[in-house]
């Protein structure tokens, strides 16, 4: 097994923040906002009728953006460490005339200062591979999530070794950058793979079947908080 290699926690220079918005994401996050409305309509519905999201590691708020557009009600707060993707993130989502529906803050995911069961669904795309060890990220994430509440993270997953990894880089990331490409080649040696996943739900009192391989580069936590 390919080891694991830590990347930055926070990536918060303006020309990451810039290389990561440019990037080609729209496929990838519809198919999470696909998957994440599907396993929506298995929680309990909030009794105003308006689903309040946290997103944890926002980046520049395109998941937020595309969940919005959806018609769903909702109120999401986009939460990320880096103040220059943030900055990109409220102007995306000024322009997309979406400042009603999400709100962005500055946030270190690993200590939150929402109370317990403060939301009816917390999600996030791509933030458990910055965090050397996942384990606070996730416990903040189900801390802050109601009873009847929907759980759903997806991350990338470390490939098995590095031919598996170029190849991966090659095919998803073959007509960016070279920076941008290296942001990508980074990102999956700091992955974590299933079962290191699953031992860090298990050590919650989260159900570890919960994780699974959703795709050749990803894995998703879904479930219902009981």
């Amino acid at each position: 097994m390919l080891p694991r290699v830590l990347e930055a926690e926070v990536m918060d220079t303006i020309d990451e923040a810039i290389d990561y918005d440019a990037m080609d994401h729209s496929t990838v996050n519809r198919a999470f906002v696909d998957d994440f409305l599907t396993a929506l309509s298995l929680a309990a519905k909030p009794r105003d009728g308006v689903w309040k999201v946290f997103d944890a590691g926002t980046g520049t708020a395109l998941i937020p953006l595309e969940l919005a557009s959806r018609g769903v009600p909702v109120r999401i707060v986009a939460a990320d460490a880096a103040v220059h993707m943030l900055e990109l993130a409220r102007r995306n989502i000024a322009k997309a005339g979406k400042s009603a529906a999400i709100e962005c803050v500055q946030r270190d995911c690993k200590r939150l200062p929402d109370a317990e069961a403060s939301f009816d669904a917390v999600m996030s795309n791509s933030i458990v591979h910055h965090i050397p060890e996942p384990k606070g990220v996730l416990a903040e994430c189900w801390r802050i999530l109601r009873p009847g509440g929907l759980l759903f993270i997806r991350d990338l997953m470390r490939p098995s070794d590095a031919t598996t990894l170029e190849q991966l880089v090659n095919q998803y990331a073959g007509d960016a950058n070279p920076h941008q490409q290296q942001m990508f080649r980074d990102s999956l040696h700091a992955a974590l793979t299933v079962e290191e996943v699953a031992a860090v739900l298990h050590s919650l009192g989260i159900p570890a079947q919960w994780v699974r391989a959703t795709s050749d580069r990803h894995w998703t936590i879904r479930g219902v908080k009981a």
